[in-house]
């Protein structure tokens, strides 16, 4: 495949994001804070799996950005421009080579140098993380980024690295094993499993049949867990409220450390549309919603990690330690738990072999190639269910909402139930559950169970998507912390220690969004509880310092 060659010239807006003009203010402020060498043609400034690399502006001459695995120029950035990613500020492996294409004059500025710089001057805040948040949504439209997912259509693994993969805005590109083009293409610079999924990474090292975590680690995107170091602020889940905290908290310059154990977003991030969140007046999927989020977290300084599950919390002598999917371990001095609930399984026989070869969880461009030439099945009549269902209409023959209840006015926004009720695409059956699931390997069919008029009716389906109800994340905390009759965390006066809102039983820790005994389960209020929070969780800090022997007070962790 032919690819032009590309340069740091901008053509549209998204272009001129990613490569702006600084200000000769600006440049001569990197300029006080780096140093100026001369790089010789095809001298190499970065290679691929650097766990860090320096911004570099170029006053003269050019730099290739390289694809080592096919040892190809993605990209040739220009003098007036400069090197970097939005993998800089995260903490991420690089995925590319950099090598100087000429003869070149660069202001070279180490990655702490360019952090304080960010942090103190909003001109190269907003310049150098715009452009990098920018080029990564190129990358993500160009298919690059030095990550191939290799696997079949139907294969549960590769769907499950390629959701994680677009869920974390990875940019990355699927070969499928029936494209025997590409495989062979693959397979003349490494060596893939005849069978299965892999991954291709940097120079062509290949790991076969991985998990998400092990993808991460490979990306280096994975937290290299130190328990030396202190955060002043433990967030346990990056949805909507998760973010918020720790944009708020990072923004008031406390040190944030976000965990996440499935991908940015949570169950928000799958929704393909949401309506009715304030400033979006024609709608904002929740991935671009938590992609934005994650950018202003980054942007302040906050570190995120992902997927890392939390699987115990105990408190210390520093103030709260987090267990790591039973393995490694971080320290806070408060915890703010945000990671939020979970979509109930059904009952039925063949759930859990279907999963991923016709049941999905989640309705976004990824499921929704699995929705053409077929009728495609929602459980649930909440919004989620609402947002899939005029989402999936797009795509499928025709859609079927199935719900429990008579209607959908109980659970579902107004805006929502009038489209579904009135749009021919869509068939509504209430007082119905789905009984049966048939197929051979994969899902074929559902038959559905009125409960009222006690008929059935079998249709046929090769998508069938659950969105009911919602099991909260608590059961890691081992009884620590007072709960509901239904497993949610109760917090301030229903916990019974605590006028703050949003505080637990447990002092220093905090509860907001979903996983909140009585929160209202919407993206908004997940995000002002998500913000609110900071201001308790300021105090608490500050009368923790008051209070704490000198031998045992804090150190700021280190964020890069």
């Amino acid at each position: 495949m032919t690819i032009p060659q590309r340069t740091s010239t901008p053509k549209n807006e998204l272009e001129r994001i990613a490569w702006p003009q600084l200000s000769p203010e600006l440049v001569a402020m990197l300029r006080e804070n780096g140093h100026t060498p001369t790089l010789a043609s095809g001298e190499v400034v970065f290679e691929v799996g650097d766990r860090s690399y320096d911004f570099m502006f170029i006053e003269s001459g050019a730099i290739n950005i390289v694809d080592r695995a096919s040892e190809r120029v993605v990209i040739c950035i220009s003098e007036g421009n400069f090197v970097g990613e939005l993998g800089m500020l995260m903490g991420q492996r690089a995925f590319f080579a950099g090598i100087a294409a000429e003869t070149s004059q660069i202001i070279r500025v180490p990655q702490a140098n360019l952090r304080r710089l960010i942090a103190t001057v909003p001109d190269i805040a907003d310049g150098v993380v715009g452009a990098f948040a920018a080029r990564r949504r190129l990358l993500l439209e160009w298919n690059e980024g030095g990550l191939i997912l290799v696997g079949a259509e139907g294969d549960k693994n590769v769907l499950r690295l390629r959701e994680f993969a677009s869920r974390s805005q990875i940019p990355h590109r699927w070969v499928d094993r029936a494209d025997k083009a590409a495989i062979t293409e693959i397979a003349e610079r490494c060596t893939l499993p005849a069978t299965g999924s892999a991954a291709v990474i940097g120079w062509s090292k290949v790991i076969h049949t991985p998990t998400p975590h092990e993808l991460a680690v490979a990306m280096g995107l994975d937290l290299a867990a130190n328990t030396e170091e202190v955060f002043d602020v433990l967030v346990v889940g990056a949805g909507p409220a998760g973010l918020a905290s720790a944009v708020y908290a990072a923004s008031e310059g406390l040190s944030v450390l976000v965990i996440e154990d499935t991908a940015i977003g949570g169950q928000a991030g799958t929704s393909s549309r949401i309506e009715n969140y304030l400033g979006f007046p024609q709608g904002v999927s929740g991935k671009e919603l938590a992609y934005r989020g994650e950018v202003q977290a980054i942007k302040f300084g906050a570190r995120i990690v992902a997927p890392r599950r939390a699987t115990a919390l105990k408190q210390t002598q520093l103030g709260f330690e987090l267990t790591l999917g039973g393995q490694d371990s971080v320290q806070g001095r408060s915890v703010v738990l945000a990671n939020g609930v979970q979509y109930r399984r059904l009952p039925l026989e063949h759930l859990e072999e279907f999963e991923g070869r016709g049941i999905y969880y989640a309705a976004t461009e990824l499921e929704a190639r699995f929705c053409y030439n077929t009728e495609a099945v929602i459980i649930g009549g909440g919004n989620s269910a609402g947002q899939a269902a005029m989402f999936l209409s797009r795509y499928a023959k025709h859609v079927h909402v199935v719900v429990r209840g008579e209607a959908l006015s109980a659970t579902m926004s107004s805006y929502l139930s009038d489209r579904l009720e009135n749009d021919p695409r869509i068939t509504l059956w209430t007082q119905t559950e789905v009984a049966v699931l048939h197929g051979e390997s994969s899902l074929e069919a559902v038959t559905l169970q009125n409960k009222n008029q006690n008929t059935s009716t079998k249709l046929t389906t090769q998508a069938l998507f659950i969105m009911i109800g919602a099991a909260p994340n608590t059961a890691w905390l081992d009884g620590q912390i007072t709960l509901d009759d239904k497993g949610f965390i109760l917090t301030g006066q229903a916990a019974g220690t605590s006028l703050a809102p949003y505080a637990t039983s447990l002092p220093g820790v905090y509860a907001v969004g979903d996983i909140r005994s009585g929160s209202v389960k919407r993206v908004a209020s997940s995000v002002g509880e998500g913000s609110v929070v900071i201001s308790s969780v300021h105090q608490f800090l500050n009368d923790a310092s008051e209070s704490r022997p000198l031998s045992t007070m804090w150190t700021r962790p280190r964020l890069c």
